[in-house]
């Protein structure tokens, strides 16, 4: 890779020229991903952690600026001054408490590594941390103080990062302003029920499949007399078969016919109807992601513009942690040619239908390289009426951090 080194005002500016296309990575994210994070974006100029403090307060003090910048130019419908209402809801579930603690053993996990590893730097839980949960006595009052909160300050992240030299007798305030406002990163941390290894070798087998069997289909159809049916038929099917290759395939489109006037024709109907089952396998989105919801954009960028603190998403799953920028987010999403290839957008019935980004995670770094897995048991919460939710705790694992992609990505980002 060609790189220039620039040196002024004592300080390095590292600038990586070679580019690779987002085309490069509709491969799984395991073969194509690490290549594609080496060289996006385009020219992107980084501050490498030997800088003079003064200039490198100057860099940040623009990180705001850049945020709302970058928001106000994105193609998402982005209510900067959206305000969060609505009643409390009245009822638990066994999801959402399971989902909660899956949540909360995740932070433990960062938390723990970040601090175990990290001699430097501090890492400190800074997001609400109540346990109580709709339908608890007080949760109304907690559910309207937290919308306050939000509409105020915006959604405050879960992990803040702190150098240590900065508080030599002790942790930080998180209630303070100032304390917060001196954190160097802050971060949101996601967790997902996958193990993100078996998922990428299920992903590639289920693609190199759907493949081997459109070719199949391919030449059942052309090596036989249904080609010169089809030919006649219709004529555009039969070209677009003729033509498809394996990076093709994807992009055929075509209306099923429902032809079954004879035995041939009802073969070559039922084929092209396999061939566009295995077509929309392909369609399928291969690989997992990391998940801001779009509501959430103006809140992150409300507490940032509060703090100006940079801002990083962390998805953990039960083997791997993957981190991201807040910043990079919004660049990929502001570049249609990434749509499809590195987020998509969508909308899940788990997030109650809300439209939530969804970022490749070969976007992003791999800042815990393993996890070991947690214990996991069952537990229960007895609600005022009487009624009992069982839901699934979880204790132990622990990450691992990568030293450099932490200093890399996430403190000299």
């Amino acid at each position: 890779m060609a790189r220039a080194v620039w040196r002024f005002a004592q300080v390095e500016w590292l600038v990586d020229r070679a580019t690779v296309s987002p085309d490069a990575c509709r491969c799984c994210p395991a073969r194509a991903g690490a290549a594609w994070r080496r060289n996006q974006p385009p020219n992107r100029v980084r501050l490498r952690s030997a800088v003079l403090p003064g200039i490198a307060r100057s860099e940040e003090a623009v990180y705001k600026d850049d945020i709302l910048k970058l928001i106000q130019q994105s193609p998402l419908d982005i209510d900067l001054e959206a305000q969060v209402t609505g009643n409390p809801p009245t009822s638990a579930t066994s999801d959402f408490l399971t989902n909660k603690e899956q949540g909360d053993w995740a932070e433990r996990v960062v938390h723990r590594a970040i601090n175990e590893c990290a001699d430097d730097f501090l890492a400190v839980r800074y997001g609400r941390s109540d346990d109580l949960s709709a339908g608890d006595a007080g949760f109304a009052d907690f559910y309207a103080k937290y919308q306050n909160e939000l509409n105020t300050i915006g959604k405050r992240p879960d992990v803040l990062i702190f150098r240590t030299t900065d508080f030599p007798n002790g942790e930080p305030d998180t209630l303070s302003d100032r304390d917060v406002s001196r954190a160097i990163a802050a971060l949101e941390i996601r967790s997902s029920s996958f193990l993100i290894k078996k998922y990428e070798i299920f992903a590639d087998r289920r693609e190199k499949a759907a493949l081997a069997e459109c070719r199949s289909i391919r030449r059942r159809i052309l090596d036989s007399s249904l080609g010169d049916l089809l030919a006649r038929k219709n004529p555009k099917i039969y070209d677009l078969l003729s033509t498809a290759t394996d990076e093709t395939f994807r992009e055929l489109s075509f209306r099923r016919p429902s032809w079954s006037s004879t035995p041939e024709l009802q073969t070559l109907t039922e084929l092209l109807k396999e061939l566009k089952t295995h077509i929309s396998t392909l369609h399928k989105r291969d690989y997992l992601s990391i998940t801001p919801k779009q509501e959430d954009i103006a809140l992150v960028n409300r507490w940032i513009q509060k703090f100006n603190v940079k801002h990083f998403y962390l998805q953990v799953f039960f083997d791997k942690a993957y981190v991201i920028s807040f910043r990079r987010i919004l660049e990929l999403v502001a570049d249609d040619e990434n749509d499809g290839v590195m987020f998509s957008i969508e909308k899940d019935v788990k997030n109650q239908r809300k439209t939530t980004v969804k970022v490749n995670v070969a976007a992003s770094s791999e800042l815990l390289g393993r996890i070991d897995m947690p214990q996991h048991y069952s537990a229960k919460k007895e609600l005022d009426r009487g009624r009992l939710l069982f839901y699934v705790s979880f204790e132990g694992g622990k990450g691992y951090l990568d030293p450099a992609v932490f200093r890399e990505e996430v403190i000299n980002a």
